[in-house]
């Protein structure tokens, strides 16, 4: 006797960014779409740290009330001096990232998508005219790996893998009052965080704590909270969580999609190779995955990775940056050379290029920024709630 199973026109798995923005466009498009993930809920077990850049934050709303805006970079030496960065009208948005992704899978939920936890993709077998799912009595026309640098989609249907990786581990804290949250912190040190950087973040819960290292290379975090702690205070707060994971850092892997499967998000490698910054690139393709795929399977659209294909980034100047990046150069240079002009404009090009709003002038901004100085505590609230935790 064959065993009944529920078929979906559309699997996806990973409850990442990428993959619930995608199960929210295209149940709201009309697909009977399921996630599929081995975590308990949406927010469990988070692994990033969420900072949303401002063309992330205008690609897909999110509730005010789960991020808090950043105007600019502190960009600190090995030897802690520092400079300050921004752009006028240009900011970023750190974010209760449990949350916002509690939120989002309510998104997809409301928007029709059926999400299953607990639940571990072990591969699928095309029979039928569908992919029947191992172990979970699903069959799907389509299937959206958004599951993760590591993706057990793509080593299961031989498409491409992240190779290189930033390997990164963060701490929460409350109670961190001498974080300007004006500004995202950023610490330079090819002895402490060589190839990357190490990080304070203040965010609506908690301020946010971590370095990442270059491939090949291991991170020591508590070596660079002690180097910090004269700055910072970390010993006067409270740590309420750990994590740690790894960021791909190669560019687009290949090939990202096969018949009647695709790749998003960290498991494509849509993840800048210099900043690591990758959810920006989630809620996009994530949004044009859920839209080409819904266009494919309702009205003889074409392949959806035929679609994305001409929007993908290539991250040509990036790969370069992130060649030049791991070569760690020696801390006295970098402290020689923060306040220089050569430097300064990198800094600058690397977090901001050439954005920035029009009808607003650096010195404009620059003076507003400064009137918020004496207006907003530094100080981290909510200590009187429970905290996201749970290692990555």
């Amino acid at each position: 006797m064959t065993q009944a199973y529920a078929t979906y026109d559309l699997a996806i798995v990973g409850a990442s960014f990428a993959g619930l923005v995608a199960a929210r466009t295209a149940s709201m498009r009309g697909l009977k779409v399921v996630v599929i993930d081995a975590k308990k809920e949406a927010g469990d077990r988070v692994a990033t740290t969420g900072i949303l850049v401002k063309e992330a934050a205008e690609e897909f709303d999110v509730p005010h009330r789960l991020t808090r805006r950043v105007h600019g970079v502190r960009l600190y030496a090995p030897n802690l001096t520092h400079i300050d960065l921004f752009a006028p009208g240009y900011f970023f948005l750190t974010t209760d990232t449990a949350g916002l992704l509690r939120w989002l899978g309510d998104e997809a939920e409301r928007a029709g998508a059926r999400l299953l936890w607990d639940a571990h993709f072990r591969g699928g077998v095309w029979e039928g005219g569908v992919f029947r799912l191992a172990g979970l009595d699903i069959g799907a026309r389509y299937v959206l790996g958004a599951d993760g640098a590591r993706s057990t989609v793509a080593r299961h249907f031989r498409l491409g893998r992240n190779e290189r990786f930033l390997t990164g581990v963060e701490v929460e804290y409350v109670g961190l009052d001498h974080a300007d949250p004006r500004f995202l912190h950023c610490f330079l040190d090819s002895k402490l965080a060589p190839g990357y950087i190490g990080w304070v973040a203040v965010g609506p819960r908690a301020a946010q704590v971590g370095l990442a290292v270059g491939p090949a290379r291991r991170p020591r975090l508590a070596p660079f909270l002690a180097r910090v702690e004269p700055l910072l205070g970390f010993s006067k707060a409270r740590m309420t969580a750990r994590r740690a994971g790894r960021i791909p850092c190669g560019g687009i892997v290949r090939p990202w999609a096969a018949p009647g499967v695709m790749l998003i998000g960290d498991a494509a490698g849509t993840v800048s190779p210099a900043t690591g910054g990758g959810i920006r690139y989630a809620f996009r393709f994530g949004r044009r995955a859920g839209q080409a795929i819904a266009d494919h399977l309702q009205h003889l659209g074409p392949r959806p990775d035929a679609v994305l294909a001409a929007e993908l980034p290539r991250f040509t100047v990036k790969r370069g940056l992130r060649l030049a990046l791991d070569l760690a150069p020696p801390n006295a240079l970098i402290s020689a050379m923060l306040r220089s002009k050569p430097l300064g404009w990198l800094a600058q090009h690397v977090y901001f290029h050439r954005r920035g709003a029009k009808g607003l002038t650096f010195a404009e901004f620059e003076a507003r920024l400064a009137t918020l100085a004496g207006s907003v505590a530094v100080t981290t609230p909510l200590a009187d709630e429970p905290e996201a935790s749970g290692p990555c």
